[in-house]
């Protein structure tokens, strides 16, 4: 059988060497430096930082660009600001979602489209499909690394490698600056529930970035925390808790869907609003286990849900589950959750499983 060859980010030589690298979305990349419970609450409590440079970027520009993105997207991004950053979802026209996704406004005509590492080809594809009018469509995926710094030190450390003033860089919002004497796009956002940021530099000056930040102390995290981190803090990920079978109102992302707007699977969505089919729920298992994805959720013997994610993350250091769930049952408070044929009880928790402290 033909060995697949793995893709690779900018950062690859720096942490090949440090880390255990497994595929992820087609790419090489660390699931742990350490251990993930060490750079979990490494995030938690100090400062760690991620290579995701995985990511997709997808720019789109050009007099019709704010038109042509409204309609891609569910949110209302003529409320976007040059210099600001906004949570937005793909959909199809039977509302079931093709991507999560950052909209910056880079200039007054022109956007960038961050999207997730395993459907920048999928993405792209929809994107052309479905825009017209005078308007530019560029993957520049492969142009630029990315790294994510978070923690509750974020701001301190990174302070001392950029001349830009980051305080004044509110929640979802970015400037542009230098960063160890780079040329990056510094933005105020996160996928892990802590203060952070994200920074965007051409691929041939990432590493150095990556370098001057390790020099500062700040802990080297994989994927493996990364996942834990956006799950205690409930955080989707696609193939988890979004897909083309679901759609956000099942997905509890009712915030970034503005039915004033139009876009594409905005008639389905209305349709659906006043009897959403699905509900995604917290749950704590009462019993030994682990609720892994695609585990069955019943109440009285009859099958009610589906776990997306479920592990036992360090902050919380229980053993907790995001499902999928009818929504006549979202209410329930005792389920029992089939883990490869033992029923282990749980009960419904509320959700964000972890929220930090202001």
């Amino acid at each position: 059988m033909e060995k697949v060859s793995l893709k690779r980010t900018p950062l690859f030589e720096l942490i090949d060497p440090k880390a255990k690298m497994v595929d992820f979305a087609g790419f090489e990349m660390p699931i742990m430096f350490s251990s993930i419970k060490e750079e979990h609450l490494a995030v938690r409590h100090n400062v760690g930082m991620f290579d995701v440079s995985h990511m997709g970027e997808i720019r789109v520009e050009g007099p019709d660009a704010l038109g042509q993105v409204q309609r891609l997207v569910t949110n209302d991004v003529s409320k976007v600001k040059v210099g600001q950053a906004q949570y937005n979802l793909l959909c199809l026209e039977n509302g079931g979602v093709v991507d999560d996704l950052l909209v910056y406004r880079l200039d007054e005509d022109a956007y960038w489209l961050v999207v997730n590492a395993s459907n920048i080809e999928k993405d792209e594809a929809h994107i052309r499909r479905n825009v017209e009018g005078d308007v530019t469509v560029t993957n520049e995926s492969d142009e630029y690394g990315q790294i994510a710094i978070q923690g509750p030190k974020a701001e301190a450390v990174l302070q001392t490698v950029t001349n830009v003033a980051l305080e004044d860089i509110g929640f979802f919002k970015f400037m542009n600056g230098d960063v160890a004497g780079v040329p990056s796009i510094i933005s105020r956002s996160g996928y892990t529930g802590e203060d952070g940021f994200e920074i965007y530099a051409r691929a041939e000056g990432i590493s150095a970035i990556w370098k001057a930040l390790e020099g500062a102390g700040v802990t080297p995290c994989g994927l493996g925390a990364r996942d834990t981190l956006r799950f205690e803090a409930c955080l989707p990920l696609y193939g988890h808790e979004l897909d083309e079978s679901v759609t956000p109102f099942e997905a509890n992302l009712n915030f970034a869907v503005k039915l004033d707007t139009d876009f594409i699977g905005k008639d389905a969505l209305v349709s659906q609003k006043e009897d959403i089919p699905n509900r995604l729920i917290g749950l704590r298992l009462l019993g030994r286990g682990i609720a892994r994805q695609g585990a069955e959720v019943e109440i009285d013997g009859n099958v009610v849900g589906v776990v997306t994610t479920g592990t036992m993350p360090p902050t919380v250091n229980e053993s907790i589950a995001w499902a999928r769930v009818d929504a006549r049952y979202k209410d329930e408070e005792r389920f029992v959750v089939d883990i490869r044929g033992k029923k282990i009880e749980a009960e419904r928790v509320p959700t964000p499983f972890y929220k930090r402290a202001k």
